[in-house]
């Protein structure tokens, strides 16, 4: 593990594989150097590039230094830019996709941007999360339920059946959700009122992939088309037999043929 230092002096833990022109990884909501598709895929990538994987603010061993803001949130990534020497590209999931763009739309150094199914809410025939996640939020977290936040999390702001979070609370894996759960309000503040944020998206001039999966569900489809629609120098892929849960075997060579292009 290493650590950068923040504008904010904040402690950023990150994990570093592979040489070669670096690549940060930006997670999505609840996922972190130890759970979610980036571990496998910073593996798969580490043989093409330098791998810099983080903890966002708030998780595992990066610091938390109040109050949050996106804006620190980009600045730590400004300081992994840094430390990785000035430049980097960037590959973000879910709500770390729209992290990523906006760290772009802000004039980091970034070379070449590559992102995966952010889930803005453009269809109105599909689920719509809810504008004021980020409040409920905030309220289930400082009542301390964070098991709470979580299932508000998967239900409500992700539409998944009320059943699939009564099944995940009895597995091992709810400790762990749990465990960062108080970082998903800052997910919500990237997200915004989850509507498309269009002078952002089209300000961003740099090479770009936009990806998303097969057989995701209908609105982050329509979400992935929408930013591919606005972004003047982009790619657009879709990935075959793939969902929101992203296989890091299948999106490795995606990624890798893109950066190293």
């Amino acid at each position: 593990m290493f650590t950068a230092i923040s504008k904010d002096g904040t402690t950023v833990a990150y994990e570093k594989k592979g040489q070669g022109f670096p690549v940060i990884l930006i997670d999505g909501a609840l996922c972190s150097r130890d759970m979610g598709p980036m571990p496998g895929l910073s593996e798969l990538l580490s043989p093409e590039c330098m791998v810099i994987h983080y903890d966002l603010r708030g998780r595992n061993d990066s610091g938390d230094t109040a109050p949050y803001s996106v804006e620190k949130e980009i600045e730590d990534i400004d300081a992994l830019i840094k430390t990785a020497g000035g430049e980097a590209d960037l590959f973000g999931i879910s709500s770390g996709a729209v992290l990523a763009m906006t760290a772009v739309s802000r004039g980091l150094a970034v070379r070449k941007l590559a992102i995966y199914e952010p889930p803005f809410s453009v269809d109105k025939n599909a689920h719509i999360t809810p504008a004021d996640s980020e409040a409920k939020l905030k309220k289930l977290i400082s009542n301390n339920d964070r098991s709470g936040a979580v299932k508000f999390f998967m239900k409500d702001m992700v539409g998944l059946p009320a059943i699939f979070a009564y099944v995940m609370r009895i597995l091992p894996v709810w400790s762990k959700l749990k465990r960062v759960a108080h970082t998903l309000p800052y997910d919500a503040a990237v997200m915004g009122d989850f509507t498309l944020p269009r002078d952002m998206i089209s300000s961003i001039k740099i090479p770009t992939l936009v990806a998303g999966g097969e057989k995701s569900p209908g609105g982050l489809k329509s979400a992935v088309r929408a930013v591919a629609g606005i972004i003047p120098n982009h790619k657009f892929e879709e990935l075959k037999g793939q969902t929101h849960n992203v296989s890091p075997k299948v999106l490795a060579p995606v990624l890798i043929e893109f950066f190293k292009s």
